[in-house]
């Protein structure tokens, strides 16, 4: 079960960052300005920046899959600051998520997960999945997305959603 409430919807939200960031620069090139302007922005002064949100998101996804399976995430310097260089720490989390399965998560439920600012506290693989690593990956994605909005980029709901497994 957290395979599936956790893997796939990363690697969706991930894909769905992407595309705002195609539309922000087709905006940024429209308007005649460098999209790394975008990059920059934030919502309020005491908020990280586009960029640090990216980089939140994508470390909230591989390492809450780390911890909750045992193996090893790929490690990023948070040096990124071009639009390029963004994208690629994005394709980068999901080619690592795309490497796991459903066995990987079989006794994931009652890891014991920690993380070194709970000072020796830990969850129990669904209480962090549910408690944290969820709710933290699509804060960050949110707010993503609502610096984008904020500064002028068409995004909406669909851009956010991306494609529904619709049934006939």
């Amino acid at each position: 079960m957290l395979y599936d409430i956790t893997i796939p919807q990363f690697i969706k939200g991930l894909q769905q960052l992407n595309t705002f960031f195609d539309k922000a620069s087709a905006y940024a090139e429209s308007k005649k300005f460098d999209v790394e302007v975008l990059l920059n922005s934030r919502l309020a002064p005491d908020q990280f920046n586009l960029i640090r949100q990216v980089q939140i998101a994508c470390d909230t996804a591989k390492l809450g899959a780390s911890r909750m399976t045992g193996k090893e995430a790929p490690t990023h310097d948070d040096k990124e600051k071009t639009l390029p260089e963004i994208k690629a720490r994005i394709e980068s989390v999901i080619s690592y998520l795309e490497k796991f399965s459903a066995k990987d998560f079989a006794d994931s439920e009652k890891r014991q997960v920690t993380q070194p600012r709970w000072e020796g506290q830990y969850l129990f693989g669904n209480e962090y999945a549910l408690h944290h690593v969820i709710p933290n990956f699509y804060f960050h994605i949110t707010t993503a997305y609502a610096i984008l909005r904020h500064n002028g980029v068409d995004v909406g709901k669909k851009d956010y959603l991306g494609k529904m497994p619709f049934h006939k």
